[in-house]
């Protein structure tokens, strides 16, 4: 298992940006699951904003007391229609955009089983989902699904056999 980090903007106490009113006054949370089998990355496209046109991870916000690994569960059921096995971490991603006030925090999980057939549940959210080879992507990422295939790149077994 190894960990990576991604930043829109990096910051520290010294160089933090200032507030600003009417954006997010402190970080935000949320979750990712990246599904590889045989060499080939389930992803669905955003149809709204943030980055919506890209492709990305399913995944989305962690709720109030829900871990981070239960959201992702939860999140994977309600946008693909399946369930998660055995999974582990694959990067932590801390997504800065100081220009549109945000900043989110989200660690990638590795899929490592699930059962079912994926499909698009939330088709108002996503088009999808698709399978892209991990040497074919799309140019148009999110950047947590960037940093989880740069995740993957680094790992030593690159993709879960079917």
């Amino acid at each position: 298992m190894g960990t990576a980090e991604s930043r829109t903007m990096a910051s520290s106490p010294d160089t933090a940006p200032a507030r600003m009113p009417g954006k997010q006054s402190e970080p935000r949370a949320g979750c990712g699951a990246a599904i590889v089998v045989d060499g080939r990355i389930l992803l669905l496209r955003r149809l709204t904003d943030p980055e919506g046109g890209s492709w990305g991870l399913a995944g989305g916000k962690i709720d109030l007391f829900e871990t981070a690994e239960a959201a992702m569960r939860r999140e994977v059921g309600e946008e693909l229609g399946i369930v998660v096995g055995t999974v582990e971490l694959l990067c932590f991603v801390d997504q800065i955009d100081v220009a549109a006030g945000t900043h989110w925090v989200a660690p990638i999980y590795r899929v490592l089983s699930f059962t079912g057939t994926p499909r698009n549940c939330e088709p108002a959210k996503h088009d999808g989902p698709v399978w892209y080879p991990l040497d074919a992507l799309p140019p148009n990422l999110t950047t947590p699904t960037r940093a989880a295939v740069a995740a993957l790149a680094r790992s030593a077994e690159g993709a879960v056999p079917a």
